[in-house]
């Protein structure tokens, strides 16, 4: 396969979210400019478009087929980034991540796309069985059967500028809610990964071009939940104070608030995930593709106080 030279076509499918937004920043970094941008959502298109007016976005929901399929034509590479996170029916993820999986890989192979790498989870590997779990273990194994040249990378929980959910929405929470609420002792731990990271490792990916092969990408500290929560506090120097609750009373002010809101950020699946005690191995950022990885610690103040990047919130 033909090196990737920083003149090629670029194709992002859900490039409007977290990771879409960090690797389009990351790219234009590093010096590639020919970038389309596909997202369904108007908002989040014309704030990454803001801050890169050199890309080109095409609006479309990728479950549907549509003129959108043609913006595929002469790409070099196609990061497949997009997923249902949250929701509490599984059509959602059948919509949002499966089939519009399908739809993309299927024009990826009319229009001859040279190399895929495809945005997994490591919840592939998890306990867990929710519909998140289970809509990326039927994603992944699309992109599998698709016969395209690809590579497969699963990420952890992952954190940093533009974060809708996660840390993000665990932040504005924060700041606004009279006490921050944890389930039980809430020494549940996470690998929680920046995202500027594993945005290095995809381009990676991208340049290198590891035909059929999966790597694991999982945070390099074990952090516990309860301790995200005091970082967080600390870096934005918050007052609320942190209250333990019963996991029985959490969850059910969790089915209160999902009572009364249409996309709640925090659902009883994700509780149960937090719960499940998964604990994920994977690759040396360093030695395997030469990243240093970010201190948590030092991630979480970039991410909390950037002038500029800690200020945007996507729409989710």
């Amino acid at each position: 396969m033909p090196p990737l030279n920083k003149t090629d076509k670029i194709v992002i499918s859900g490039a409007a979210g977290l990771v879409g937004q960090n690797l389009v920043s990351e790219l234009s970094e590093q010096g590639y400019a020919n970038i389309l941008a596909l997202d369904k959502h108007q908002k989040n298109l014309d704030i990454l478009h803001e801050r890169h007016p050199f890309i080109t976005s095409v609006r479309a929901d990728l479950s549907s087929p549509g003129p959108w399929r043609d913006s595929l034509a002469g790409a070099a590479r196609l990061f497949l980034l997009q997923a249902q996170i949250t929701g509490g029916q599984y059509d959602v993820f059948q919509r949002n991540t499966i089939d519009s999986t399908r739809n993309v890989l299927d024009a990826a192979k009319e229009r001859g796309v040279d190399f895929t790498i495809f945005t997994g989870s490591s919840v592939v590997h998890s306990v867990a069985d929710d519909n998140y779990t289970r809509s990326k273990i039927a994603q992944e194994a699309l992109v599998r059967q698709s016969r395209l040249k690809h590579c497969i990378v699963r990420p952890t929980l992952m954190f940093g500028w533009f974060d809708p959910k996660h840390l993000g929405w665990l932040s504005r929470f924060m700041g606004k809610a009279p006490f921050f609420p944890i389930p039980g002792h809430g020494r549940y731990i996470r690998q929680p990964l920046y995202v500027r990271d594993f945005c290095r490792v995809l381009i990676w990916c991208a340049e290198n071009s590891p035909d059929k092969k999966a790597y694991d990408i999982v945070g390099q500290e074990a952090v516990s939940y309860v301790d995200i929560v005091r970082h967080i506090k600390r870096v934005k120097k918050l007052k609320t104070p942190i209250i333990h609750l019963p996991v029985p009373l959490f969850r059910l002010l969790m089915r209160a608030y999902a009572f009364v809101s249409k996309n709640p950020p925090f659902v009883e699946d994700q509780l149960d995930a937090l719960m499940a005690g998964d604990c994920f191995t994977g690759e040396d950022m360093y030695a395997r593709f030469g990243i240093e990885p970010t201190p948590f610690a030092a991630a979480v103040e970039e991410t909390f106080t950037h002038p500029v990047y800690s200020r945007v919130i996507l729409e989710r």
